[in-house]
């Protein structure tokens, strides 16, 4: 299931698009200016922005070009009621990879974020690669050369989810809440047991380590 995250002011327009997009079976974030947005995308894992333009804070184009200097090459689709050429033109010299105008035809939103989710091999792959071990989302693998361990759903998780973020902490509370949900009734200590069975599977794999960090929690660690 793909993520997208909506990154508008608007209150009506946020909800209205969610709703658009749940439709359609993807997850949805949504924020309120670009800040919210880079937020959101230190603690999600996002696989296309749908993006307004003018915001408080920080704008779509400076949102645009803070993604581009980084080199993320995140999809992103510009949806602004500004029409004229020149708006269009600085969307896509800051980097965004298409636009839209207000009032939109949802129809051909949907088709376009389809097409930029197959340009950037998102939809016909959605995998993660760590040196020779490629995770498949979709089919909850892992793979290295000939060798495939087809995980459980919430041990693949966890792991997609540390290794899509190389480096950053995650704490056991929100892994749980990501990963088990919010409403969960199972403890935090799962996240422990999970972490464990998935360092015993992987110990003599040389290209990643997951690491515990004392009192805070845990994060991977790419050796390749």
């Amino acid at each position: 299931m793909f993520r997208i995250l909506v990154v508008d002011d608007d209150k009506n327009t946020r909800l209205l698009l969610k709703a658009v997009l749940q439709a359609e079976n993807y997850t949805v974030f949504t924020a309120e200016n670009g800040e919210n947005a880079l937020a959101v995308m230190d603690q999600e894992h996002i696989d296309l922005v749908v993006l307004d333009i003018m915001m408080p804070k920080m704008d779509g184009y400076t949102f645009t070009k803070t993604l581009r200097e980084t080199n993320n090459n995140l999809p992103i689709l510009m949806i602004s009621a500004k029409q004229l050429p020149e708006d269009k033109h600085k969307g896509f010299l800051v980097g965004t990879d298409d636009y839209m105008t207000k009032p939109l035809d949802e129809e051909e939103m949907l088709l376009r974020i389809k097409a930029l989710l197959r340009r950037a091999q998102i939809a016909s792959e959605h995998k993660l690669t760590v040196g020779d071990v490629v995770l498949d989302y979709d089919a909850l693998t892992v793979t290295r050369g000939g060798e495939v361990q087809e995980l459980p759903q919430k041990e693949f998780l966890l792991l997609y989810k540390l290794l899509s973020y190389p480096g950053k902490i995650f704490t056991r509370i929100q892994l749980m809440d990501e990963i088990w949900g919010a409403d969960s009734d199972t403890g935090w200590e799962t996240v422990t047991v999970h972490i464990g069975r998935l360092r015993r599977r992987f110990e003599d794999w040389n290209e990643f380590e997951i690491v515990s960090v004392r009192g805070l929690g845990y994060k991977a660690i790419k050796k390749i």
